[in-house]
């Protein structure tokens, strides 16, 4: 009766997580935006020309400028300029790039993890993705080995390996990056 009952309110728990989660998380973005946003508004504009809401709008317009803006290419070129000065300050610098290179990771213009690959380690195949396959932007000591970076994820964790892997070690999967990171992630229980 106990195992019955307990296991129903893990299930419960379990699919409704995700759903109050996401909510959490748009209800968090939706007003912390409206909260910054709106107080400068609240100070530049007059009283009966602000209203609830107009924060977040405000928050929303600016970044799609910023989004448009970052098509033209003197944008592009200032912005890349303005970040390599912050890449020379010290304190700054590792910050920096630590968040740049994650949200990179999620762009659409960047492919994030690149081709799916099932890697031979030992007679076991491990599902892996290539993240480096130019041989002139690895380090010096591993050029000419005719080898691939590849990250392999772990299960039920945020991490995972990166290796060198020789290409013959190697063989493309016929996985979307989604569903191969949904299966490595979850040990293949999702299917």
């Amino acid at each position: 009766m106990f195992k019955y009952i307990s296991k129903t309110l893990l299930s419960g728990f379990i699919t409704l997580l995700p759903i109050i989660l996401t909510i959490y998380l748009l209800y968090w973005l939706g007003i912390s935006s409206e909260k910054v946003m709106g107080d400068a508004l609240r100070y530049l504009l007059p009283e009966n020309l602000y209203f609830p809401g107009l924060g977040m709008l405000t928050g929303i317009i600016i970044v799609f400028m910023v989004g448009l803006m970052m098509n033209a290419y003197l944008i592009r070129k200032l912005f890349s300029f303005g970040e390599q000065v912050l890449y020379r300050l010290p304190l700054i610098k590792p910050i920096y790039r630590a968040f740049r290179d994650f949200f990179d990771f999620f762009s659409p213009d960047k492919e994030g993890l690149g081709q799916v690959v099932s890697v031979n380690l030992n007679g076991m195949e491990l599902v892996g993705f290539v993240t480096q396959e130019d041989e002139q932007r690895l380090p010096p000591s591993f050029r000419d080995r005719d080898s691939v970076l590849v990250y392999l994820p772990m299960s039920y964790m945020v991490g995972g390996y990166t290796l060198l892997v020789p290409r013959s070690d190697i063989r493309p999967l016929q996985m979307s990056r989604d569903e191969a990171m949904r299966f490595v992630l979850t040990a293949g229980i999702t299917g």
